[in-house]
């Protein structure tokens, strides 16, 4: 195996990672919607954007600038924040993170597995 081969490899390693939890911070997010949905709070809150974007710029030890990690970080908010705008549109999400694995999922894109005939109608 080339060093070549030995980076692309190891890149794929770390991608593999980045991909888990970002997907684990979106059921996050999802799940953020829906406690926002039931105690009517809107969607966007600067305030806190502002406060994520802050920390992980103050946390960046490089060799990403600032600036590369306020944009990057500025686009996965962003879309946290499409999936909670859709998960605020649609019903009650029956599965979040720490619930029950084997519990049927719904979310954008989702159906559940099971319906009863009340969810249904």
């Amino acid at each position: 195996m080339t060093e070549l081969e030995r980076c692309r490899k190891q890149i794929d390693e770390i991608d593999e990672q980045l991909l888990k939890l970002l997907n684990e911070r979106a059921e996050w997010a999802v799940k953020a919607g829906q406690w926002k949905k039931q105690n009517h709070q809107p969607v966007w809150q600067p305030e806190r954007e502002g406060e994520i974007l802050r920390h992980v710029v103050q946390s960046n030890p490089g060799p990403l600038d600032d600036a590369a990690i306020r944009r990057l970080f500025e686009r996965i908010i962003d879309e946290a924040r499409s999936l909670e705008r859709h998960t605020m549109s649609e019903p009650e999400l029956r599965a979040w993170p720490g619930d029950d694995p084997s519990a049927p999922k719904t979310g954008p894109g989702k159906e559940p597995e099971e319906r009863s005939k009340e969810e249904k109608e």
